[in-house]
Parts: C-alpha cells; structure tokens; sequence
C-alpha cells in the first residue's frame, strides 16, 4: 500500500483505497479521512504498489494546481464583485435619476394645483365682490324708496315709527 494521505510523513498508519469519481480516500489510524486531487481538481486514482516518493510528488503538483486553481476562483470572485458593484451604483444611479424626475413631477403637480387655488380664490373673490356690490345696490334702492315714501306721507310714516317703536318697548319690559 502506498501512503499518499496527508498524514503520510507523520507516523501515524494510513492505508489508501481507490474509489471511482472519489479521488484517493486514506483512513489514518486516529479516523481522519483525506482526499489528494490532481492538477485539474479532478479526484487521481492511486497506484497500489508504488512507492511513497511518486505520491508525495503527485500531493505536491496537487497542492500547486489547487492554490492555482484557487487564485484564479479569487480573481473570478473579484471580477464577479467588481461587476456587482458597477451593476449596484447603475441601479443606485437609475433609483436616483428615477427619483429626481418623480419630485420635478411632484414639484410641477404642487405648484399646478398651487396657482389653480389661486385662481379659484381670486374668482370667488371676485364672485363675492359681485354679490356685496348687489347686495349695497338693492340696499340702497331700499334705502332711495323708504325716504320717497317718508316724503309723499310724513304722518303715516310717523304713525309707523310710534306704533313700532311701542311694540319693541313692550316686549322689552315683559323680559324681565
């Protein structure tokens, strides 16, 4: 048997199987479980009968095409990162531009409904004007015609005025 684990120079008893698919799988004698892999990361089918100096070269190959292969997962994981960060600010970016014309929107819409208030207001102000001018019109005319009448029949206009100023004398004293 040959000892292609990675306990193989420590002392420590190890035996090796090859499995299909699996790469070597070495039992030490305290249970640990151990996996050696080629350059490629594909799983290497040990050679029974060999001696230990051709699988402590393959482990080392091994190791170098693993730190290798790692190297590049860690550049790929840095373009993947860096590509993420540019999709993130393009988003961020759009979200912003999005943002911006969503407030010049609401900004337009508050200062559209802002004048159309205005306007409502200056028309019903000038819609009261026009009812207060009426109504000092029709007073006047009240007015105009209560002074002609005062002048055609000044005593039964003073009769009136007696007779009124009575009532409300009356019902002033019967208040009390």
């Amino acid at each position: 048997m040959s000892n292609t684990s990675p306990n193989a120079g420590n002392g420590t008893n190890a035996s090796s199987t090859p499995s299909a698919g699996m790469g070597n799988s070495t039992t030490d004698t305290s249970g640990n479980l151990g996996t050696s892999f080629d350059a490629d990361l594909s799983p290497s089918l040990g050679t029974s009968g060999t001696s230990g100096s051709s699988g402590s070269a393959t482990t080392g190959s091994a190791s170098g095409s693993l730190k290798s292969n790692l190297g590049q997962a860690g550049s790929h994981l840095k373009q993947a990162a860096g590509h993420a960060g540019v999709a993130v600010k393009g988003a961020a970016s759009a979200a912003g531009e999005e943002m911006r014309l969503g407030k010049a929107n609401v900004k337009s819409e508050l200062a559209e409904s802002a004048l159309s208030g205005i306007a409502a207001a200056e028309q019903a102000t000038a819609a009261g004007r026009e009812q207060v001018d009426a109504l000092m019109d029709k007073g006047r005319d009240l007015l105009d015609s209560a002074s002609e009448l005062i002048r055609e029949r000044p005593l039964a206009s003073f009769g009136v005025a007696f007779a009124t100023g009575w009532i409300i004398a009356k019902l002033a004293r019967n208040d009390k």
